[in-house]
């Protein structure tokens, strides 16, 4: 029962148990404020509570940690007690002050001795109904809060719950951790936690709880004297109970987040009902049998008998909605793989019978422990019966509990296991050190090929692609295949996507990996580059090669009946390119004209100068395409040592269309076999200097960048990013609608973004007659400023919404656009729905939210200037 409640305050985390044995009195205030009062004379002391039905899972998305930064505020003065007279008033009789935070209830504490009750009433009384909230108080505690939440994150069990929480409760109020975010910390001013208290804290919403060496009769009248007055001035709306069947989850999740841990810390969880649900008991029996101590089958195998993790554990949580079992290891990078297999086989294959009756007799008898063993303490005895009689219907609560479990038998632990412990359910969050091999989407393929194939794969491994499914088969050694079966069309499209490209060489070399992509496709062994042309052309096939800064690619497009010559050819090139030396002078000739074409055209010359204008080192700093001086001394032998290199970085090949299942898995095990590990994560530095201007003589424009800082793909604010850009952009977008069509600044005005899984920006663009230049740039901040001062519409939200909808699809009908999509979302680790997740996700945000990222986002006076002008 320890684990039903979690409660999570200023990072403490409690358990809170069942109702005392003895008799307690129990009465309700004319204001509906319960009052619940025990005597216990074992101890010359008193401990009081004072429940209040609002947490975390109260708040609005706007207000995510505003219960908790509340409950820091109460310590900062009331209507009786100035900053500091708080806890003085109560440590200087002797006495412990506190409060807590949880996602369904905040509760404040006062334990004194027993002569001085009286003013732990009093003070919690103050605390709740008469806090003051300075303004300068405020700002002061915010920085406190974020250092808390920032030592909650820099512990890997904390922010592992989080992550997990954030997936399992996604769509929910339980999403959002208790203590919020940054920015909604910062955001909150006196006046919104003095409208929340307005809001939530309503004398009809609480619970009173005095228990220790008192009087019965002499407690409640002074409960009535100070709290019987107190008036409702509203009436409280609990949130509405959450259909775990009903939640955001469309598969089998698995997210690596990677940090500078020392070992893994991986997680597993399924949603569950929340406290009050029949089964709940049940499922507290089921994850202690399963790993609640030492006895258990987890702990006995994984840890003791293969040794395969330091530490692992399984808990169910429940909230008072909802809630989740939580299962969660401590291991080695290197054991990753065989644990994973090993878990995911255990719980496919678990039973109820497994357990032997000596196994429940054993849980029951813990579990009654742990409820026992709460009334040592009248602190622990106290919030026991609080707790029950706040949730659990007090006394009787627990008697139901203690019935419960010795109910509970193998019939309902099997029916709990079919019910709840489903692969489309699990979510699983995995902390990896920097430079790991551990792939999210080999994690999320394991779910489909080991457990329940056949259910599962309706669900993820075979996940519904825009016209086919998607089948996510590992081929080990970092080699991924992704199938996206499409019979439509007689066709094929091919993408291999290998990590690298610009990652694998120096300064020096920028343009190498480009050059290696030109040459890799004009010659075999056996083919030279004139005859592959002809011998594509005869198939209307064709094979390219591109690479990027942090990827190489290698594509095909053909008719199906030509796949067997087309894999072979394209095998060939992989494995066996001539890389001759007169395509590699073709390509560099080629390569150079096309730079020196580019910098001809103003805006051409202005993106090829954007990344090595914003970031002053590593390979984004690089010119991409390379200095012609430099590409021009590059030889064969580059060449080749790049390609070494490159062929032997993991990959993910991905193929659409109508294709042989069976031939296209050999094929794909006969391509290279990786011998390095991913390119490890780097921060680049961003530039100081947040201008620069390149002359263009004899133009006649003027092309102007504003760039914004942004956040990298895996940012919660994603979503409203793409939004926002959306809404900024095109022929009816804001940018075009204002600068051009009314104030004639520029023919082409647009707004547009980049991100990467390590950082990204958004820009502001338009080409303007160059004494137009300053009125253009002093439209883009009057149009930022508009829109952070005033929500955008409801209709401009929705046209967003329904561009961004109709973008994704329209640009996804291809088998190209498909298999291009699913090689490099896998090989950024990135889930394969993750595009189209972020377009739903944004239809469920508000011009609030959407104000609220251009609030954060569009700084003019921090924003990088790229000029390019006459």
């Amino acid at each position: 029962m320890f684990k039903r409640l979690l409660i999570l305050f200023c990072g403490v985390v409690m358990m809170c148990t069942a109702t005392a044995a003895s008799a307690a009195t129990v009465t309700k205030l004319k204001n509906g404020l319960t009052v619940l009062i025990q005597e216990d004379k074992r101890f010359p002391l008193v401990s009081t509570r004072l429940y209040v039905h609002a947490g975390s899972g109260y708040e609005e998305p706007r207000e995510a940690g505003i219960s908790h930064v509340l409950e820091h505020m109460v310590f900062k003065g009331t209507k009786n007690y100035a900053k500091g007279e708080i806890a003085a008033s109560i440590e200087e009789l002797g006495g412990y002050l506190n409060a807590a935070t949880s996602f369904d209830y905040t509760v404040y504490i006062a334990d004194l001795p027993a002569d001085a009750w009286k003013t732990g009433l009093s003070v919690l009384r103050d605390q709740a109904f008469f806090a003051t909230i300075d303004p300068k108080e405020l700002e002061s505690e915010k920085k406190v809060i974020i250092a808390e939440l920032e030592r909650g994150e820099d512990s890997p069990f904390g922010l592992l719950f989080k992550k997990l929480q954030q997936q399992t409760m996604k769509g929910t109020t339980y999403a959002w951790p208790i203590i919020g975010y940054r920015d909604t910390i910062n955001s909150f001013t006196s006046e919104d936690i003095k409208n929340y208290i307005k809001k939530h804290y309503q004398p009809q919403q609480m619970l009173l709880v005095v228990c220790g060496d008192i009087d019965k009769d002499a407690v409640l009248a002074e409960a009535e004297k100070l709290y019987g007055n107190l008036e409702n001035t509203a009436n409280v709306v609990p949130p509405a109970v959450v259909d775990i069947n009903k939640l955001d989850i469309t598969g089998p999740t698995v997210q690596v987040v990677e940090g500078k841990w020392n070992k893994v810390y991986l997680g597993v969880s399924f949603p569950i009902p929340g406290f009050d649900d029949v089964n709940t008991t049940g499922i507290d029996m089921l994850a202690q049998l399963l790993g609640g101590d030492k006895t258990s089958p987890f702990y006995r195998k994984y840890q003791y008998e293969k040794q395969l993790v330091d530490s692992i554990s399984a808990s169910a949580y429940s909230f008072e909605r909802a809630g989740l079992i939580y299962i969660t290891a401590v291991l080695d990078a290197d054991n990753v793989d065989e644990f994973w297999a090993e878990l995911l086989k255990d719980l496919s294959t678990l039973k109820a019978s497994e357990f032997t009756d000596e196994d429940i007799a054993r849980v029951r008898l813990n579990l009654e422990d742990s409820l026992f063993r709460a009334k040592e303490t009248l602190s622990g005895l106290t919030s026991k019966i609080g707790m029950f009689e706040f949730f659990f219907d007090g006394e009787q609560g627990e008697e139901n509990y203690l019935e419960e479990i010795q109910n509970v038998n193998h019939e309902q632990l099997q029916k709990l296991i079919d019910t709840y412990l489903k692969p489309e359910r699990l979510q699983a969050t995995v902390l990896a050190p920097h430079g790991n091999t551990v792939s999210e989407t080999a994690l999320t393929a394991q779910v489909v090929k080991i457990w329940a194939p056949e259910a599962t794969a309706k669900k993820q491994a075979v996940e519904e692609d825009i016209a086919g499914k998607r089948e996510v088969i590992d081929l080990g050694e970092g080699r991924q295949l992704i199938l996206i079966p499409d019979s439509t069309l007689p066709y094929v499209a091919i993408d291999m996507d290998f990590m690298g490209g610009d990652s694998l060489i120096e300064k020096g070399q920028e343009g190498l990996s480009v050059l290696s992509a030109r040459v890799l496709t004009k010659g075999t062994g056996s083919m030279d580059a004139p005859a592959i042309e002809e011998y594509l052309a005869d198939r209307a096939a064709s094979i390219g090669a591109s690479a990027s800064r942090r990827t190489f690619s290698v594509s095909a497009r053909y008719p199906a009946r030509f796949s067997g010559d087309i894999l072979k050819l394209f095998s060939q090139m992989v494995q066996n390119p001539a890389l001759a030396d007169e395509e590699v002078d073709r390509e560099k000739t080629d390569q150079v004209a096309g730079i020196k074409l580019r910098e001809d055209q103003p805006l051409g010359l202005a993106t090829r100068n954007l990344f090595p204008f914003l970031f002053t080192d590593s390979i984004y700093s690089y010119y991409h395409a390379g200095i012609p001086a430099q590409v021009e001394k590059f030889t064969k032998d580059n060449v080749e040592e790049f390609w070494q290199k490159q062929k032997a970085m993991p990959w993910t090949m991905a193929v659409a269309g109508e294709f042989d299942r069976d031939a296209i898995i050999e094929f794909a095990k006969q391509l290279p076999k990786p011998t390095e590990k991913r390119p490890e994560k780097f921060v680049p530095t961003w530039n100081t200097d947040r201008t620069k201007s390149i002359s263009l003589k004899d133009r006649n424009q003027a092309h102007l960048f504003m760039i914004f800082k942004t956040v990298p793909l895996t940012d919660k604010d994603t979503a409203g990013l793409e939004l926002m850009q959306t809404i900024l952009a095109g022929q009816s977008g804001l940018l075009f609608n204002d600068l051009r069509d009314k104030h004639g600044l520029g023919y082409t005005v647009t707004a547009s973004s980049w991100q990467s899984t390590i950082t990204g920006f958004t820009y502001f663009y338009i080409g303007t007659e160059p004494e137009k230049e300053e009125a253009a740039m002093e439209g883009f901040r009057r149009i930022i400023k508009e829109i952070q001062e005033n929500p955008l519409s409801e209709e401009q939200i929705k046209r967003g919404q329904n561009l961004m909808r109709g973008q994704y699809y329209r640009g996804h009908q291809s088998l190209g656009s498909r298999s291009s999509e699913a090689a490099g979302l896998a090989t950024a680790n990135l889930p394969l729905s993750y595009n189209k997740d972020i377009v739903e996700q944004a239809q469920k945000l508000t011009p609030a939210d959407v104000q609220e990222i251009a609030k954060k986002y569009l700084k003019p006076d921090s924003a990088y200037i790229l000029r390019v002008a006459p």
